[in-house]
């Protein structure tokens, strides 16, 4: 970095990606759900949602070939930790480590299991920010709800989170109560953190294209985030709940209490799980542990 702390020029000498993937003979993975975003003018963008990044930690997660992880070291960010599991793209994203000024770390490892907190507790860089630590990702397609969940429900807590999700996905993370895609993923979600979709992807924007289209999500967790103990009574209601969301809550719920629990948080017992916002669904969590 320069002394005025702005990015070095040399990311800019780099060579095209679809070069350095032909080059290398590297094609996405089904297995891993890989879909790879080249267009730097995108992933400018993305970066540009996640902002601003100047003096800021960056988790990234599967950056295979490092079009993302290059925007977010243009964006200025302090340092960059990439998680990536698929071997033949730890050697390529050490090359650009190689060019980041020590802005870089590359770590091969499964982010599903992966210990977030301990990655970013020796910060290389004297006086790190205190602005937190922020995930911004193209998720790979078959792990993108779960690593959601772990961020919203573990210990590890980002500041921010700017994540692109298959858009069928992303439109339940932020589905108001009646819509159709309305589920426990967008109460989990919403009872967590403020979700808005900032931008959509088509297809094509992908190497390979997939079969959907694709949408970025910013996530802002609440400072008033429910405790552990009450995001598990959460899940456990809304596991329940539309488990059988054609059925009455007095139903569905009824191993948990069913009508009683229902009246003891102020809800309908005969409403069904589409009907039942947020708010209602916490007030059931808290009824579940009186």
């Amino acid at each position: 970095m320069s002394s005025e702390g702005r990015p070095s020029d040399s990311l800019a000498d780099l060579p095209p990606l679809r070069d350095t993937l032909a080059s290398g003979g590297l094609l996405a993975k089904k297995s891993f759900g890989q879909h790879f975003l080249l267009d730097l003018n995108v992933t400018r963008k993305i970066a540009r949602l996640a902002g601003p990044l100047e003096g800021r930690t960056v988790i990234e997660v599967g950056p295979g070939p490092g079009g993302l992880t290059r925007a977010l070291l243009e964006a200025g960010a302090t340092w960059v930790v990439a998680i990536e599991k698929d071997p033949r793209f730890v050697d390529l994203l050490q090359d650009l480590a190689g060019v980041a000024n020590g802005r870089l770390t590359v770590v091969h490892a499964d982010a599903l299991s992966a210990d977030e907190a301990a990655l970013v507790a020796v910060h290389p860089f004297p006086g790190p920010s205190d602005a937190g630590v922020h995930v911004v990702a193209n998720l790979p397609y078959n792990v993108g709800t779960p690593l959601l969940i772990k961020w919203l429900t573990g210990a590890f807590t980002p500041a921010s989170m700017t994540l692109m999700f298959q858009k069928e996905v992303a439109q339940r993370i932020v589905a108001d109560v009646g819509d159709e895609d309305y589920g426990r993923l967008a109460v989990i979600c919403q009872a967590c953190a403020a979700c808005r979709i900032a931008m959509t992807l088509p297809a094509r924007a992908f190497t390979p294209p997939p079969k959907v289209e694709s949408a970025v999500v910013r996530l802002d967790p609440r400072p008033e985030r429910p405790s552990p103990a009450r995001r598990a009574r959460l899940e456990t209601v809304t596991r329940a709940a539309f488990g059988q969301r054609r059925k009455m809550l007095r139903a569905s719920l009824k191993a948990l209490g069913g009508e009683t629990l229902c009246q003891r948080a102020g809800i309908d017992p005969a409403a069904r799980a589409e009907e039942i916002d947020v708010a209602g669904f916490l007030r059931l969590a808290d009824a579940l542990s009186v």
